[in-house]
């Protein structure tokens, strides 16, 4: 095996590793609502959810063609800008998963790869234009549209449902609620897995095994779909816990409001091969529910912390991708790819091991940014079902 043969194993690796941190970071996405809602139990959510993230990878590739050319010129990326790009989006999912601040995993992989290919060919090598009208426009209008349809939608349900006992309302929501979260899960699928295809794609292109305008191959579509399944079953609590209660107190009504102007806005923005946050979406749906229900309590502040969590992403997630190219590129070959790929893993440890640590603790870590507005600290030692409680 040449060093060539390396890096792109150690690319493909990190980009599977990266798609595993997009599961379990975004499950919050898909079945927070439901879980908080009593809808599902927490732990056939999660497995729900994995499946569906599964078969929604394979229906369609238009998210991976525009991660894989749209962004940036294929010639001017190189395996080692890859893996360095990849390593800014599994750094900022990893910091903001131990904060349990729902950001975009979307945006902290194009991040990586921007940042990492203007650190090696400068910024004539960015589409800002694709740049600009795939990613940035949606990820500034998805949240209002989302947010928007959610309200439309609570208010009516419950104007038209305001005769009905409350009881058999919540029962009636909650099993159809089953149903829309199994549709965000579908549409999580469909939009997000591809955006590690399209990275995998480019690596695959920029080592010369496919050609310029080549699609991803069934095995990286079969393993992407894998990973971000495997991710997912094992769940985000801390995401779950703030998505589900830190902005709204959900009713069913309200999360099935949510969960279907959810997956309506990702998956007509997957058919539109529009690299879209599922997180903003999300976050912009449960805002949204909570406006559209009469005298419902909305978190501001929180959405503000959130909101300036999504500001930072590209350009902190751009920031490490450069420094890890420029990192692997001062040591040279295959060694540095390697020695940023260690880096990776050693960073990945300490985050697991300091989310145990009773010293750093995740209740602690959660009241920085929240302030004492959610009053149950969150662990990922914590059990699902006192999540969902």
């Amino acid at each position: 095996m040449t060093g060539n043969d390396v890096v792109l194993v150690l690319v493909v690796v990190t980009a599977l590793g990266f798609d595993f941190t997009n599961g379990f970071h975004d499950t919050g996405n898909a079945m927070a609502t439901s879980i908080v809602t009593g809808a599902l139990p927490p732990r056939i959510a999660v497995a729900v959810s994995a499946v569906l993230n599964l078969v929604g990878a394979f229906l369609s590739t238009a998210v991976a063609a525009t991660i894989a050319s749209g962004l940036v010129h294929s010639q001017d990326v190189t395996l080692t800008v890859v893996v360095a790009g990849l390593t800014g989006g599994i750094l900022w999912n990893l910091t903001t998963w131990y904060a349990g601040i729902p950001s975009s995993s979307s945006h902290a992989l194009i991040g990586g790869v921007v940042g990492a290919t203007m650190a090696a060919a400068g910024t004539s090598a960015v589409k800002w234009q694709g740049l600009v009208s795939k990613v940035i426009v949606p990820a500034a209008l998805s949240p209002f549209i989302a947010g928007i349809v959610a309200a439309l939608g609570t208010y009516l349900v419950y104007r038209l449902t305001r005769g009905v006992a409350e009881d058999a309302r919540t029962r009636g929501f909650r099993s159809g609620q089953i149903g829309s979260a199994c549709m965000v899960s579908l549409a999580h699928g469909t939009n997000d897995a591809q955006k590690t295809m399209g990275v995998i794609t480019l690596a695959l292109i920029a080592n010369g095994t496919l050609g310029a305008d080549a699609k991803a191959p069934t095995w990286v579509i079969a393993s992407c779909a894998a990973a971000i399944a495997l991710g997912t079953y094992v769940g985000g609590w801390r995401v779950i816990r703030a998505l589900g209660k830190g902005l709204v107190e959900i009713e069913p009504p309200q999360g099935l409001a949510a969960e279907s102007a959810s997956a309506a806005v990702i998956l007509c923005s997957a058919d539109f091969g529009y690299s879209l946050s599922t997180t903003h979406v999300a976050t912009g749906s449960i805002l949204g529910s909570g406006v559209g229900r009469p005298g419902a309590a909305v978190r501001w502040n929180i959405a503000r912390r959130m909101v300036v969590a999504w500001l930072l992403t590209l350009p902190a997630a751009g920031l490490v991708g450069a420094l890890a190219y420029w990192t692997a590129r001062g040591i040279g070959g295959t060694g540095g790819v390697v020695a940023v790929f260690a880096v990776l893993v050693v960073a990945s440890i300490a985050f697991y091991v300091a989310s145990r640590h009773p010293a750093v603790t995740p209740e602690n870590v959660n009241a920085a940014w929240t302030g004492s507005v959610v009053p149950e600290p969150v662990t990922e030692d914590e059990t699902p079902d006192e999540v969902a409680r």
